[in-house]
């Protein structure tokens, strides 16, 4: 095995950074970034470059942003670079199997999980929904299924009770960037060894919509607490207060033993957050974004929306 390999790094968004860090920042040589074309951004629209195109760039690295990666057009440039390896972390795109297998050692993935758990594109979010207690990222040598290649290497950490999908995303891609670099020092040792994936063990996590943000306050509020930091910071939850929707965070479970109550009811409002009534016990909100507002404590709401004991939200 080579002491040095030759890598296209494949990735696009902030999450992809850390790992383009480790690639740079270890002994082998990133040939060239493949990552998605600049979009409109703000509210000016103004054209920007994904932040893995902003470090390849600052780090003198080419890189490539095809609208088209099926073309036998883009593999012959891949191929031109001559790489041992592919490795890709939330690039974007499917890749066609002829590009998976083009370079001698094949492509690797960072994916945001422990696998077979949550394949698809937004495991971060559904093990936050489903209220998990541990997550993880996964080394994995990609094939042409969803999230199905081989294990190479896991790792896994705690998933904090304040963790949002923004906060556990950091975390994630961090933990990414340090399992691939220690992913990459077997492999040169030749001491990585594949592991098949369980698939009667497989769960998926497809992607989300906005629509998937409405709160049905007849679930239990563990469930509901689990929904608003699975969907911060996109899409968010909301409900509807007199008709106006409003945006929910920073969720506290109060377990009582209150009955009777329609889901939905306000219990409490005051500087320590709006108290819910749900399905199963009570949810503290403690911000909330009013719909054209900027996000605020419930306090800072109250101030300028008194609101009143008995209100139902969601109607």
């Amino acid at each position: 095995m080579k002491d040095k390999f030759r890598i296209i790094f494949m990735g696009t968004p902030e999450f992809a950074v850390p790992s383009l860090e480790a690639l740079l920042s270890g002994p082998d040589q990133v040939v060239a970034v493949v990552t998605q074309p600049d979009r409109p951004k703000g509210r000016g629209k103004k054209l920007t470059p994904p932040p893995v195109k902003q470090l390849a760039l600052a780090n003198d690295v080419p890189v490539l942003q095809p609208t088209k990666i099926r073309g036998e057009d883009f593999l012959a440039t891949l191929r031109g670079f001559q790489p041992d390896l592919i490795v890709v972390t939330a690039y974007g795109r499917i890749l066609p199997g002829h590009l998976l297998n083009m370079p001698p050692l094949g492509t690797i993935n960072v994916h945001g999980s422990l696998l077979p758990g949550y394949r698809g594109a937004a495991p971060v979010q559904w093990a936050l929904i489903n209220n998990d207690i541990e997550t993880g990222v996964t080394i994995m040598q990609m094939d042409e299924g969803m999230d199905t290649g081989d294990i190479l290497l896991p790792a896994a950490i705690p998933i904090e009770p304040d963790d949002t999908a923004g906060s556990l995303a950091v975390k994630l891609a961090e933990l990414g960037g340090r399992t691939l670099a220690a992913a990459l020092d077997l492999l040169r040792r030749g001491e990585l060894s594949p592991q098949k994936q369980d698939d009667s063990l497989a769960t998926l996590a497809p992607p989300l919509a906005k629509e998937d943000g409405l709160v049905d306050w007849s679930r239990p509020a563990l469930a509901i607490s689990g929904l608003i930091r699975g969907l911060d910071p996109w899409p968010t939850t909301y409900t509807f207060l007199q008709g106006t929707r409003i945006r929910l965070f920073c969720p506290q479970v109060v377990a009582t033993a209150e009955k009777n109550l329609p889901p939905g009811t306000v219990c409490r409002a005051d500087s320590q957050g709006i108290v819910v009534a749900t399905g199963r016990d009570l949810l503290r909100i403690k911000e909330v974004q009013p719909e054209g507002k900027r996000r605020m404590s419930v306090e800072a709401f109250l101030c300028g929306s008194p609101l009143t004991v008995g209100t139902i939200l969601g109607r």
